[in-house]
């Protein structure tokens, strides 16, 4: 299949459509000749840009959580002349294995999920005992049913672009005669994974003391959090809002350690090759890890951890309060 043509699905969130790219390095290890092309959001498209063994993301314009079906038919018979020979669906919706099916892709593989028989012809079950982690599951489809999974999942590494770096440094009047620290406060999923903005503004103000620089990234929903924390600081920057995601990507390349929730950015960091403090509150970094050897986790493992809550359902949140930012300060410095 060196010549062949893949279709896979990707997913919806930042993180997972990261680790999904080490499903794309497997396949292209085996296959070198293999065109990938990636059915995906519009907003990962310039990260699957930077990802060399996809020749093509391509957009589907539904909205998350829509069905869309007259757009998904649309999509699916406009790739029918590609003749893919196999597509790989990694959600485990009935909507997610649409396209594949009206693009006429001869193998369509995926999970066992809802309603799918028809859709897919290469029904998988998925045994969460033995393949623990989301990065796992995703390498898994790409190999021969029954397959082991190779001995080393190769680890996600986006390019990095020198002239975007330079051309951020001018505009967003960045220094670059100290070292910087990175700090990705936000989790879209909920607070239950956010580390609190007083431990993120007290770890700040000691990295500053010692003339480290922050640079804080986010969306624009975070830019009240990240104001919180970088108050009073000069040394301390706001990026939140400031930066499209291949920019944070680039910006972060260029840190001696980025500091993160788990939450996208941290997989982000991880694929651009700098040190990386991972910290979990609500989920488990048994199954979404950072996929870098340069990555240490923080994590308390408390009796009522992990529970994959959005809010704390005990109310304490102690799971990330316990977390001390001298801990964390002391972690970051052995890292360096």
């Amino acid at each position: 299949m060196d010549g062949g043509r893949i279709l896979i699905v990707g997913p919806a969130w930042v993180g997972d459509m990261v680790m999904a790219q080490s499903l794309f390095m497997s396949l292209k290890q085996r296959h070198p000749g293999a065109e990938i092309d990636v059915v995906a959001p519009a907003w990962s498209v310039p990260l699957l840009a930077r990802m060399p063994e996809v020749r093509r993301a391509i957009t589907l314009d539904v909205g998350h959580g829509r069905l869309g079906l007259a757009a998904r038919w649309r999509l699916g018979r406009s790739l029918r002349s590609r003749r893919y020979e196999r597509a790989i669906v990694l959600p485990r919706s009935f909507k997610s294995a649409l396209v594949p099916f009206f693009a006429g892709a001869a193998i369509r593989t995926g999970y066992r999920g809802e309603m799918r028989h028809g859709l897919l012809n290469d029904i998988r079950p998925l045994d969460k005992t033995v393949l623990r982690q989301t990065v796992q599951r995703y390498v898994a489809l790409g190999e021969a049913r029954g397959a082991s999974l190779p001995p080393a999942i190769p680890q996600p590494r986006l390019r990095i672009d020198v002239g975007n770096q330079q051309r951020l440094m001018r505009e967003l009047e960045l220094e670059s005669d100290r070292p910087v620290a990175g700090f990705a406060p936000g989790a879209e999923y909920g607070p239950a994974k956010q580390w609190p903005a007083a431990h993120f503004a007290e770890l700040a103000r000691r990295l500053n003391a010692r003339g480290m620089a922050v640079w804080l990234f986010g969306s624009a929903r975070e830019t009240a959090l990240a104001d919180e924390i970088a108050a009073g600081l000069p040394l301390t920057r706001n990026l939140c809002g400031r930066t499209r995601l291949e920019d944070a990507l680039d910006l972060m390349a260029m840190t001696r350690v980025v500091v993160s929730n788990d939450s996208g950015l941290m997989h982000v960091a991880c694929a651009a090759d700098t040190r990386v403090i991972g910290i979990y509150g609500s989920s488990d970094p048994a199954y979404t890890p950072p996929l870098s050897d340069k990555a240490r986790v923080m994590y308390r493992g408390l009796d009522c951890s992990p529970c994959f809550e959005r809010v704390c359902p005990k109310g304490h949140t102690n799971c990330l309060n316990e977390i001390a930012p001298g801990q964390v300060e002391d972690e970051l410095l052995a890292m360096l």
